[in-house]
């Protein structure tokens, strides 16, 4: 499996634990204050990142490119900026929503850098005939 998508791979997994994590806090609590983030962290974290992963894999001719490791690292970047901000802005601390809004530009930065690659017409290794 190409590096890129074992990248992605460990972290959704890693989003996955905390956005878990995160919902068992909220029920046991019976606080749900935080649903947003929980919700963002899943659907962005563990599934985009699971969904980008696998496409990398099953497109290695694409999961080669410097591109996609950019892609990466702006996409978790993005996450990594906005998560925690709009998990302490849900908890009342407002002054963050300005880093909520940048981590998202960051996060939809690696979106269209994924769309990008996605259309990019892939080098395909096909072999010549006649040859040995």
């Amino acid at each position: 499996m190409p590096q890129i998508s074992q990248l992605f791979f460990k972290t959704a997994v890693i989003c996955l634990i905390v956005g878990l994590a995160m919902g068992l806090q909220m029920g046991i609590s019976g606080n749900h204050i935080v649903i947003g983030a929980h919700a963002h962290l899943n659907l962005l974290g563990w599934v985009t990142c699971a969904i980008f992963g696998g496409y990398y894999a099953l497109n290695p001719s694409k999961a080669g490119k410097k591109l996609a490791m950019v892609q990466y690292f702006v996409y978790t970047l993005g996450l990594i900026v906005m998560l925690p901000a709009l998990y302490f802005m849900e908890l009342g601390n407002r002054q963050l929503e300005p880093l909520v809004g940048i981590g998202s530009i960051i996060v939809l930065v690696g979106v269209l850098l994924f769309a990008v690659i996605i259309f990019s017409r892939a080098i395909a290794v096909v072999p010549e005939a006649g040859r040995a």
